[in-house]
């Protein structure tokens, strides 16, 4: 999710924490709890320092290594023990790595749950895995933890930590309601589309409505699917059509000199839904690869540009996203 959403959930779990009487009653534990948790809960996103080299190291690197499996233990260690020399709560530093721990997962947890995905089982596979539930910022999550968070303005740390022990079981509620909703809606597209290879969603802000693509054997196909009510499950859906792409390429010289830049090789490590094309450009040529998971009503914004002089070497390549932050996909 976003870095705000992030730090926002490592105040929330300090808060929470405090159910445990040790944290509640100790000052100077609970300050390390707190930073534990902060820090853990962004720690995963310390990658983002390998933007400074490139877009292309970040997008390899981003969501990978720091989110994996050794990560999960590291990170408690590499966290919990200097803050527990620091605050001089050295004799309870398995609590502070506990609550660590649940912040890193709990990261982690919701980077798996967003569209963008997570290589969370590296070593043993490099495979992004994402489950296509929530938005990148999510702002219901966001408004009962921001709710929540105020309650120490009029409480004591014991007090206010039952509201917050609530806001995670409201949490864990709300992201399984979530969850149960998109695969009934998957499981609608399937039925709409049924000779399909793969189909996707890609939630919205609105809990009403999904984007969707659709793979067959030619193409891809891409719209959005809207509820019109969500608190209903027998509410009827409806699909709207946006637009087609072609599958089919051949690799001509052009894409194929192409396909040695770093940026495509980034690319490629990354994308699932692949389309390209070339055409004449200036004094040679430009090649766009996309990902087409990721559209929008003004086309597709993710992707690596490539341009050629009429010898085949390339000039320049630009990496990334051509869409407003605030504009979908949220990913």
């Amino acid at each position: 999710m976003d870095t705000a959403s992030h730090l926002l959930f490592g105040v929330t779990l300090a808060g929470a924490a405090c159910l445990h009487p040790q944290i509640a009653e100790h000052p100077q534990l609970f300050g390390a709890v707190l930073a534990a948790t902060l820090i853990g809960s962004h720690a995963p996103d310390f990658d983002t320092v390998t933007r400074l080299r490139s877009y292309a190291a970040y997008l390899r690197h981003h969501r990978g290594l720091t989110h994996a499996v050794p990560a999960w233990f590291i990170w408690p260690l590499v966290i919990a023990l200097p803050l527990s020399s620091l605050f001089h709560v050295w004799e309870s530093w398995p609590i502070v790595a506990l609550w660590t721990f649940i912040a890193v997962m709990f990261h982690v947890g919701l980077d798996w749950l967003n569209a963008y995905g997570v290589q969370a089982a590296l070593p043993f596979t490099s495979k992004w895995l994402h489950k296509d539930v929530l938005c990148l910022f999510d702002p219901v999550l966001f408004g009962i933890h921001m709710a929540v968070l105020s309650s120490w303005l009029w409480l004591d740390r014991q007090g206010a930590s039952s509201l917050f022990a609530a806001a995670y079981a409201l949490t864990f509620l709300y992201i399984l309601w979530r969850w149960g909703t998109c695969s009934r809606v998957l499981q609608q597209l399937r039925m709409q589309f049924p000779g399909a290879l793969h189909h996707q969603l890609i939630p919205d802000l609105s809990l009403c409505r999904w984007q969707y693509v659709v793979e067959t054997e030619d193409c891809y196909s891409t719209g959005w699917v809207i509820q019109a009510s969500p608190l209903s499950m027998c509410t009827p859906l409806r699909f709207d059509f946006h637009a087609r792409y072609e599958k089919s390429f051949s690799l001509n010289p052009i894409i194929e000199r192409t396909l040695a830049t770093d940026g495509v090789r980034a690319f490629h490590g990354f994308a699932e839904r692949v389309v390209v094309h070339a055409q004449q450009w200036k004094d040679g040529y430009k090649v766009v690869w996309n990902d087409v998971r990721f559209w929008h009503r003004r086309g597709l914004p993710f992707g690596v540009e490539v341009e050629l002089d009429e010898q085949l070497n390339v000039v320049k390549t630009k990496l990334g996203w051509s869409k407003k932050g605030w504009e979908p996909p949220y990913v």
